[in-house]
């Protein structure tokens, strides 16, 4: 079986997704355990947790890539509790664990926002959405007038998983400008920066909470929820096929959806 050495794999990722760029990201993003040196199997998931990585052992896997890692802020400090248990399970099976959180939900090529704006055909593409002084997100044209609820549909039949989709709005409110920020991207302050721009009739989000209702009704755009877990599989699936394709090593995608 084709190996790969792990410190190849992490240059690599560390380089195609920009990691130098997002210093300020409070997830400490990039090998966050160190496992085996070479690896032969490499699996892909959305968050890090105990079942994922007991899941990765039964494969033989020899590092994990997820997107909501296990060390965020200032760091660990203290290894006990849960952090302990899912340390331990790293630890006893030689699992390397890689995070990428910012970077991939604005990598412009491979990161969520992207794919999920490729799958609705968005064009005319810009970047918005300031998030810890980056924008993250992207807004863009899509090729014909769609629906809110056409638009959820085609989401529905791209995305791994399943779950509800939410509205804020009316789904059969007819769109043509459309935002993508996945999981929590939805939070009042993006509202004003809608307002000083350009109008926007949809945004497109995991999940919204409650403050945004007014915000998002008053600039007259409509938000649609995937589920903050469905929004970021797309860069996990580009990263994992990135991998493959550099490597040639065995990769598989663990969906653990949380149906949140």
């Amino acid at each position: 079986m084709k190996t790969a050495s792990r410190n190849d794999i992490v240059r690599f990722l560390d380089q195609i997704l920009e990691l130098d760029r997002w210093s300020d990201d409070p997830s400490n993003n990039g090998l966050q355990f160190s496992g085996d040196a070479e690896v032969e199997k490499a699996v892909f998931a959305v968050d890090a947790s105990a079942e994922l990585f007991c899941k990765a052992a039964d494969l033989d896997a020899g590092f994990v890539f997820v997107h909501h890692g296990i060390s965020w802020g200032s760091g660990i400090r203290r290894i006990d509790g849960i952090l302990a248990e899912r340390v331990k399970l790293l630890a006893a099976n030689g699992i390397s664990l890689y995070a990428a959180h910012l970077p991939l939900d604005a990598n412009p090529r491979f990161g969520h926002n992207a794919r999920l704006s490729d799958m609705i055909g968005l064009t005319d593409r810009r970047t918005f959405g300031t998030y810890h002084g980056k924008q993250i997100g992207f807004r863009g044209v899509l090729p014909g007038t769609k629906t809110v609820s056409e638009l959820a549909g085609i989401l529905d039949k791209a995305l791994p998983s399943s779950g509800p989709f939410g509205f804020v709005g009316d789904p059969a409110q007819e769109v043509k400008t459309v935002g993508v920020i996945s999981g929590g991207g939805a939070w009042p302050d993006l509202f004003d920066e809608i307002g000083q721009d350009d109008r926007l009739d949809c945004l497109i989000t995991g999940e919204a909470t409650h403050e945004v209702f007014h915000p998002a009704k008053e600039s007259g755009t409509a938000i649609l929820t995937l589920g903050h877990y469905r929004s970021e599989t797309p860069g996990v699936f580009a990263v994992m096929d990135l991998v493959k394709s550099k490597f040639g090593i065995e990769t598989a995608f663990v969906d653990i959806p949380t149906g949140m």
